[in-house]
């Protein structure tokens, strides 16, 4: 489910939105910039600032995380429930696993998701014919501009 060509694009992606949900139903999205393809069937994200995102997903594990490339207009779209570790050897690993990676920031816990749906995301340019060059030459003009 989650291929290593995946697992090569989380890691070169800085940033993810993960949604969740509060108790009274509201949806709620948060930027992630530590998310990661754990295993074949594990994405994991660290708990850094995240209070609201931990605390819904305390009451309903159900989550969604969208990772795209910002100039190719392409991603993935995960679906499943999560799971919040804070101690033993599975978090020692993956906290071991953010430190090699340079993340210096505390981290309260690790978010665990149990992966039961990938789907790619593509932006509708692609649709009309547009090659994923001209479309990435497109959004890297725009991001120089600024």
């Amino acid at each position: 489910m989650i291929t290593q060509e995946i697992k090569n694009f989380l890691d070169l992606q800085k940033l993810g939105y993960v949604a969740t949900v509060t108790i009274d139903g509201k949806p709620n999205i948060s930027p992630k910039g530590t998310i990661i393809g754990w295993t074949s069937e594990v994405l994991a994200f660290a708990d850094i600032r995240s209070p609201d995102t931990i605390k819904n997903l305390q009451s309903n594990p159900n989550v969604e995380i969208n990772v795209i490339d910002p100039l190719l207009r392409k991603g993935y779209l995960f679906k499943g429930q999560a799971r919040i570790i804070k101690d033993g050897s599975l978090y020692d690993e993956i906290l071991n696993h953010y430190r090699k990676k340079g993340i210096k920031s505390p981290i309260n816990s690790i978010v665990l998701v149990d992966v039961s749906d990938v789907s790619e995301v593509t932006s509708p340019l692609y649709d009309m014919g547009i090659s994923e060059q001209e479309i990435k030459s497109k959004w890297k003009k725009h991001f120089e501009s600024l």
